[in-house]
């Protein structure tokens, strides 16, 4: 670290005066990258609420986002180039402009949503990035001011980013972290939004009275510093530097979207996983820009060539560290909690971070416009993120294999870095051959690798190689695993079977049939999830029935029903309309569609995203769809909140086991046209009860004595019916589920 003195320079002691002075700076960049985080997994949440978290509205999400950052990045640019421009003080009005956006911003949210959901995708894009478009280039646009205000400081363009990237990523870390462990699940989404705008306050208010206090904003450079060839280190021109900052986006961003696919399957789907996972993330990437900060500051401060030799061999064995999470990932789960395997993550990511701030080492000098071309290098990485997320997470995944993606990106990055080698002419250094020999033992050894992948994550301890999965099905819109005895596993959880014998009821199913016993003539039913299609071929043939729409999110079932035989005429039933999309985003987008029964088999209530399909507001929604007398009967996993929740929001409710049915309208139960029902039930032809066979006679009698508990002494017991007043009184106290608390989603 050096000072100047006139055209000299001279070494800094660790407790110098600029060494002090600068400290302040960065921590206030760092405690902007912790509302910054906050705002995107609320802002994306409540989103998501609105049009969807099905493939497309997710990439229109993410996609927003990344216009809104590159966008800033190059007006941020653009501002620091001017001269006399007081950079602390514009950075203070930005973040208090970001914080007022923020305080505002659910609301807005909701009111332009409820004009705007359920609409096509294209619309939806538009209406997103315009909501998204001012806070996002105001966010995107303080990198490229402090980057200008301190290389005036340090002279020293790596050590400027390397720092100020790494307070900003590590306050982002933070903020991903207590967002995961509390901030959640203790304020909800409008509690972390006011959270993060009072950070926004008190950073702008800070950075403004710190640039009164100290003057020390944008100053041209002197003729000394032009004179001095310490800084005079650029090796790589800045269009190829672009190129190379795109392509390390496109592979950071995608390997987030591989180890996300991969973390969500081993936790089951757990909302905090992409939190945690987003910290550990982040926290690589900072530390990876703190160690470049040193390297740029030491031996690599005039060494482009030493520099241009670290960033081969830092490509070669981030793409090494990457590529070996997801086979790590599934070994170690076997062993212990998939938290304690985020340190994976982390080393990957801090390979992966270096990589910017070292890359803007070599194309820039103090001496250039240093902010707006680290705006260019920045947009320009940017472009590759959104380019890794949307190709990868969007395309790829519905062709590929997640072994396949690894290894593409894999040899993406070591033909990078062969390429970068040859153009820099970087010396081979040990480091360097020995990244690609790794990379090429890793992708010749890939099959061993990943073999049984999912198995592994998801048996975990009990993981055998005798137990392979009969199917297994990778969409872009998530992993379906099948199986020999035909469990379905949708996403790293139990999703059902395929079983539709009420004889040898191994899922449940007489929770389906229980319908008939409340319900006298369903004519028209709306079924929200299909999974493994079996509930769907039982309410299809039901007696009664002569429409079923059934609105699921994962194509990836379709291609499994037609190979088993209990539900391959589904598809090609007469009554059946199947689509693909939200469940929630197609009742908004067809309001004027009403039926006499809404059912949803709900995954477990604690998953990801699941308080969409429980909370208050949706159960408003489904009620608007109901024709009179039309019940919603749907499962509510045992939660005691989703099940007060239901009884609380509609009149009248039934417990049937862990089912919910609610109406506007009285619930009665008939058990004796139940049994009737049973008795001339058909799937495809075939009698669900054969009345001539004594031991199924005496099955259907069992099946309708569940209406007998609903005079029981002992209504709370798990496999009962109870009427809602009960429900009501047991729960007393517990929080309804809304979609701003999340329910138990961060539990």
């Amino acid at each position: 670290m050096e000072t100047r003195k006139g055209n000299s320079t001279e070494p800094l002691s660790p407790c110098s005066p600029r060494t002090r002075d600068t400290l302040p700076y960065y921590g206030l960049f760092f405690l902007s990258g912790f509302p910054a985080l906050l705002y995107q997994i609320v802002w994306q949440r409540a989103l998501f609420t609105i049009y969807g978290v099905n493939i497309e509205s997710v990439t229109v999400i993410v996609t927003a986002f990344m216009v809104g950052l590159g966008l800033g990045s190059l007006a941020g640019g653009k501002l620091s180039t001017a001269r006399g421009l007081p950079l602390l003080a514009v950075f203070g009005i930005i973040e208090m402009s970001i914080g007022i956006f923020g305080f505002f911003s659910l609301r807005m949210f909701h009111r332009v949503g409820a004009f705007t959901a359920g609409a096509s995708t294209a619309k939806t894009g538009l209406v997103t990035i315009a909501m998204l478009l001012f806070p996002t280039l105001l966010m995107g646009s303080t990198l490229p001011l402090l980057v200008a205000y301190f290389v005036r400081l340090t002279k020293n363009v790596g050590e400027s980013v390397g720092l100020l990237y790494c307070a900003n990523t590590f306050g982002s870390a933070v903020a991903c972290y207590l967002a995961a462990v509390f901030v959640m699940r203790t304020l909800g989404e409008s509690g972390s939004a006011l959270l993060a705008a009072t950070l926004n306050a008190l950073v702008g208010g800070s950075a403004l009275l710190l640039g009164r206090i100290t003057n020390r904003d944008y100053q041209p450079n002197s003729i000394a510093d032009e004179a001095n060839p310490a800084v005079m280190i650029r090796s790589v021109p800045l269009a190829a530097a672009l190129l190379l900052s795109t392509v390390l986006g496109f592979i950071s961003l995608a390997y987030e979207i591989v180890w996300y696919r991969l973390y969500s399957f081993a936790s089951g789907g757990r909302a905090s996983c992409f939190a945690l996972l987003l910290a550990f993330y982040l926290a690589g990437i900072a530390y990876g820009s703190l160690v470049v900060r040193d390297a740029c500051r030491g031996k690599l401060r005039a060494n482009p060539k030493g520099a241009a030799s670290a960033l081969v061999a830092l490509m070669l064995w981030a793409g090494v560290a990457s590529f070996l999470v997801g086979p790590a990932l599934a070994n170690a789960v076997r062993y212990v909690g998939y938290q304690l395997t985020f340190p994976f993550v982390f080393v990957g990511a801090s390979m992966l971070g270096a990589a910017f701030p070292l890359l803007s080492h070599l194309a820039i000098r103090p001496i250039d416009q240093a902010g707006s071309k680290v705006s260019y290098i920045y947009l320009a990485n940017i472009i590759g993120s959104a380019s890794g997320s949307f190709v990868v997470g969007f395309v790829l995944m519905d062709h590929w294999p997640v072994q396949t993606i690894c290894l593409f990106l894999l040899a993406a990055g070591a033909l990078t870095a062969f390429l970068f080698s040859l153009y820099t002419r970087a010396h081979a250094t040990r480091l360097a051959i020995c990244g690609f020999a790794a990379a090429g033992l890793a992708f010749f050894c890939s099959d061993r690798l990943f073999s049984n992948l999912y198995e592994k994550m998801l048996y975990k301890q009990a993981y055998s190689a005798a137990l392979p999965f009969r199917h297994l099905k990778e969409t872009r819109s998530g992993v379906i695993a099948v199986s020999e005895d035909g469990v379905v596993f949708g996403g790293g959880m139990y999703d059902g079977r395929f079983n539709t014998d009420l004889n040898h009821d191994t899922n449940g199913i007489f929770r389906v049939f229980a319908l008939s016993s409340f319900h006298s003539h369903p004519s028209e039913v709306l079924m929200i999830g299909l999974s493994s299609g079996s509930w769907a071929q039982i309410i299809a043939n039901h007696p009664a029935v002569q429409r079923l729409t059934i609105v699921e999110i994962n194509p990836g079932y379709l291609e499994l029903i037609p190979q088993y035989a209990q539900v391959a005429g589904l598809p090609h039933n007469p009554r059946v309309e199947i689509v693909i999309d939200d469940g929630r985003r197609w009742l908004l987008r067809y309001p004027d569609r009403t039926f006499d029964a809404v059912v949803m088999n709900t995954s477990f209530h604690w998953r990801a995203h699941m308080s969409n399909l429980l909370s208050v507001e949706f159960l408003r929604l489904v009620r608007s769809h109901l024709k009179p007398g039309g019940v919603f009967y749907y499962n509510t996993t045992g939660s005691p909140e989703v099940l007060l929740t239901g009884a609380t929001v509609f009149p009248y409710s039934l417990r049937v086991w862990n089912f919910l049915a609610v109406s506007d309208q009285p619930i009665v139960v008939d058990k004796e046209r139940w049994a009737a029902c049973l008795a001339n039930y058909r799937i495809e032809g075939t009698p669900v009860f054969d009345l001539t066979d004594p031991t199924q006679r005496a099955n259907l009698n069992e099946v309708v004595s569940l209406a007998d508990t609903l005079g029981s002494e002992d209504p709370a017991r798990e496999k009962a019916m109870e009427w809602g007043d009960t429900i009501r009184r047991r729960f007393s106290g517990k929080r309804l589920v809304t979609d701003d608390n999340m329910g138990t989603e961060w539990d």
